[in-house]
């Protein structure tokens, strides 16, 4: 999938004859809702009692190099948007950086971004891939339940889809963790557990979803893309947690980019990364919007909205 050389292509993602994004039901995923409402009731139950600052710090710690090696490097640029090459054995630690900060497997995550990227680009979309609703309601569905769609499209995983580990990672996503918890407790006991496992997975969930749900409702635009139902925003405030990935609207312009922080002031850790592994050769083929084709479906926001223009459609990005 991430051998593609459309840059612009929703990689995994197979549409089949009639599909469509639009019609299909939220049902309740007991798999992924219990998981996560049981990270979250134990971080609010036990967190408070078992509170420390090194166990706060190893939160902070954790958490952080969780998303940046893991889910926007590992699983977001490299795995699902290929937007850079790398070692296979430097890959499969990232993925599996990503799959411990434990929202789910590495298929599983892959679908569910495709799927949603793929709904977007049409004129309409169920709510539930648009992030329609309330908030209240969104945190439900996208936390606790799943989208089934009356006419799917298909998904082919190619390489990724026949790798071993990734195969294992993904029986074995939620196992992940026990090494991890029985390391931190010979170390700290049960605060660093709590703080180290509950506490940093219910943050990276809900923060996942938080920021997604602003991503596409409200906040800057330099871009819209022509002919999407669904257009996204940036969310400034969130640049340094997320590690770039919230300066969303630059994403939607030019997903096949390693760089999401385009503009001067937009902080992107992800990227800074990413340059640190070229230039230490574990690293090429880095996309940005300088070496992109032309898209033509980029519509630069004008001036008076309050947005920044660039000069072209497809990427004299400087800065």
């Amino acid at each position: 999938m991430s051998e593609s050389p459309d840059p612009y292509a929703v990689h995994s993602l197979v549409e089949t004859p009639g599909c469509s994004p639009v019609e299909g039901a939220v049902r309740w995923d007991p798999v992924h809702s219990l998981w996560n409402g049981t990270m979250l009731l134990l971080t609010l139950s036990l967190g408070p009692l078992l509170f420390s600052w090194g166990a706060f710090l190893l939160f902070l710690i954790m958490t952080g190099a969780g998303l940046l090696l893991g889910h926007s490097v590992g699983f977001h640029r490299l795995v699902i948007h290929g937007s850079f090459r790398a070692p296979l054995w430097l890959e499969h630690v990232l993925v599996w950086f990503g799959t411990i900060v434990g929202m789910s497997g590495p298929f599983w995550m892959i679908r569910t971004h495709d799927l949603r990227d793929w709904a977007q680009r049409h004129p309409d979309c169920h709510d539930y891939l648009a992030h329609r609703q309330p908030m209240i309601v969104d945190a439900w569905w996208q936390i606790h339940c799943r989208l089934v769609l009356d006419r799917p499209p298909a998904f082919d995983l190619g390489r990724i889809g026949r790798d071993r580990f990734y195969r294992f990672l993904e029986r074995t996503w939620m196992a992940q963790q026990l090494p991890i918890a029985a390391l931190l407790f010979l170390i700290g006991g049960w605060g660093w557990v709590i703080w180290g496992v509950c506490a940093r997975i219910s943050a990276s969930v809900t923060g996942h979803w938080f920021i997604g749900h602003l991503a596409h409702r409200r906040g800057p635009q330099s871009w819209l893309v022509e002919g999407a139902g669904v257009q996204a925003h940036d969310v400034p405030w969130a640049a340094i947690p997320t590690m770039g990935e919230a300066w969303h609207n630059n994403h939607h312009a030019f997903p096949g980019s390693a760089r999401i922080g385009l503009y001067p002031g937009q902080s992107d850790w992800g990227f800074v990364f990413i340059r640190l592994l070229e230039r230490a050769g574990l690293a090429w083929n880095v996309r940005t919007p300088e070496t992109l084709p032309l898209r033509a479906a980029l519509i630069p926001v004008p001036a008076d909205q309050g947005a920044r223009i660039v000069s072209t459609a497809a990427g004299s990005i400087s800065g």
